[in-house]
C-alpha cells in the first residue's frame, strides 16, 4: 500500500463529510470506466489536510501512478511562490533581467507574472523536452522563441513554453535544478514522497500509460452549445503520448509532466489551503499574493470568458467556473489547475474540500470530457454533511 493512502486517511464522517453525496460522487467517478470509456481512473477528496476519499477504478490499482500534465503547473508556480516568499524573485521582475538568453526577439520586456498568468505572448513556442539537459541548447531555444503580441496585453493558454522559463528562473533563483527544489521545498515537507517531478527509471512500471478514446466532437456540436471551436495547440495525441516516454517522464516537463496519484493532487491542493500539511511552507500573505487575480478583463479565446488568472493558477469566479475546469456548485473562491485528458485538481477555500482525479484515458471528445469533469467537480463541491 502507498504511504499516503496508510499516513493520511481519515474516516469521512470525521472530516465533516457526508457518506452519501461521496457514494454519488464515486459512482460518478466510475461510470466511463465500467462503460469501457475508460481504462483507468482514480479519485481522491480531501479536508482539514486529511484524506477523506482514494479509490481507483479500472486497470489500475491504488499503486498506480499518472502523469497528471498541466495540473503540474499548479505545483512549479507554487515553488517559484517560494522564491517571492524568500524575496529571491518578484513577480514585477523581467525575465531578461534573470535570464539574459531568454531577452532577445521582442521578449525583453516580459514579466515572471506574464509567465505565469499566460499573457507573455509566445504560447506555441517550440521545446523538446529532452533539450532541457543540454544547457546550451536550451539557452539557444529561449533565445530564438518571438512574441506574437505585446507581452500583457493578450491572455493565451502557453501549454508548456512559458513554463520552461519559469523552471529556468527558478533554477536561476534557488541555485539547484527545478526539480531538485520542488522536492526539497516542496514534496517532503508535505511528506508526499509519491509526487514526482522527474520521475526515477525505477518508479516507470507504476505509470498508467496514456492512451485515446473516443470519438471527437464535431463542429455542429458546439455550434448547438454556442461555443467557439477549439483553438489548435500543440497539445495534440502525438504530444499526450509522448510522456508515455521513461525518458521524457525523467526529464519532469514543468508545463505538464508531473506523475503522481489523485491523492497527491488532492493533498498538495490542502497544503495550499492550509500553507502546509503540519509544517508551514507557504505563508498566508504569499497565499494571498499568488492567489489574487491578475488577468484582469482579458478573456480566453477558448470560452469567450474572463480567463481568471492569478500566477500560475486558475480561480473559479463568481460565473462560468465550469468553462474554467471547476464545477457548478463550488464557491468562487476555489482555484487550482486542470490537466489535459480530464486530470481535476482543486480546492474550495470555502468549504475546504479539495479533489484530484487521474485517469489514463484521453477521450477524444472534448465536451464529453467537460461534461464529465463538471459533474464530478460538481457532486465533490457539494460533500458536505448538510447542517
Amino acid at each position: 500500500m502507498r504511504n499516503v493512502d496508510d499516513h493520511w486517511r481519515a474516516d469521512p464522517a470525521e472530516l465533516g463529510l457526508d457518506p452519501l453525496k461521496i457514494q454519488k460522487l464515486l459512482d460518478r467517478a466510475r461510470r466511463e470506466v465500467d462503460a469501457g470509456l475508460l481504462p483507468s481512473a482514480q479519485i481522491a477528496v480531501a479536508r482539514h489536510g486529511r484524506l477523506a476519499v482514494f479509490e481507483t477504478f479500472g486497470e489500475a490499482g491504488s499503486e498506480s501512478l499518472f502523469v497528471v500534465f498541466s495540473a503540474t503547473k499548479a505545483i512549479v508556480a507554487a515553488a517559484a511562490w517560494l522564491l517571492i516568499q524568500d524575496g529571491l524573485l518578484h513577480e514585477s521582475e523581467r525575465v531578461s533581467e534573470i535570464v539574459p538568453e531568454f531577452g532577445a526577439n521582442g521578449k525583453e520586456a516580459v514579466t515572471v507574472e506574464q509567465l505565469l498568468t499566460h499573457t507573455a505572448g509566445f504560447p506555441a513556442a517550440p521545446f523538446h523536452p529532452l533539450e532541457w539537459a543540454d544547457v546550451g541548447q536550451r539557452m539557444k531555444r529561449l533565445a530564438s522563441w518571438r512574441t506574437d503580441w505585446e507581452p500583457g496585453s493578450r491572455f493565451m493558454y502557453h501549454p508548456t513554453s512559458s513554463m520552461w522559463v519559469v523552471a529556468e528562473v527558478i533554477e536561476r533563483r534557488a541555485l539547484m535544478s527545478f526539480q531538485q527544489f520542488v522536492r526539497e521545498r516542496i514534496v517532503e515537507p508535505l511528506n508526499l514522497p509519491d509526487l514526482y517531478l522527474g520521475l526515477p527509471h525505477a518508479q516507470f512500471p507504476r505509470v498508467q500509460a496514456s492512451v485515446h478514446v473516443g470519438e471527437e466532437a464535431t463542429e455542429a456540436d458546439f455550434r448547438a452549445l454556442g461555443l467557439p471551436l477549439p483553438v489548435p495547440n500543440e497539445v495534440t495525441e502525438e504530444a499526450i503520448s509522448s510522456f508515455n516516454n521513461a525518458e521524457i517522464l525523467a526529464i519532469g516537463v514543468p508545463g505538464g509532466g508531473g506523475v503522481m496519484g489523485a491523492a497527491e493532487l488532492a493533498l498538495f491542493h490542502q497544503g495550499l489551503l492550509h500553507g502546509g500539511l503540519g509544517e508551514k511552507i507557504w505563508q498566508e500573505a504569499t497565499l494571498t499574493r499568488a492567489r489574487a487575480v491578475r488577468t484582469g478583463g482579458l478573456t480566453d479565446p477558448t470560452t469567450g470568458q474572463e480567463a481568471n488568472r492569478a500566477l500560475g493558477i486558475v480561480v473559479a469566479g463568481a460565473q462560468h467556473a465550469n468553462l474554467r475546469g471547476f464545477g457548478n456548485t463550488g464557491s468562487p473562491r476555489t482555484f487550482g489547475h486542470n490537466g489535459a485528458g480530464g486530470q481535476l485538481a482543486w480546492v474550495d477555500r470555502h468549504t475546504g474540500i479539495s479533489l484530484g482525479y487521474c485517469t489514463n484515458g484521453h477521450d477524444r471528445h472534448v465536451l464529453r470530457r467537460g461534461r464529465r469533469g463538471t459533474a464530478i467537480s460538481s457532486l465533490a463541491a457539494v460533500c458536505l454533511q448538510d447542517g
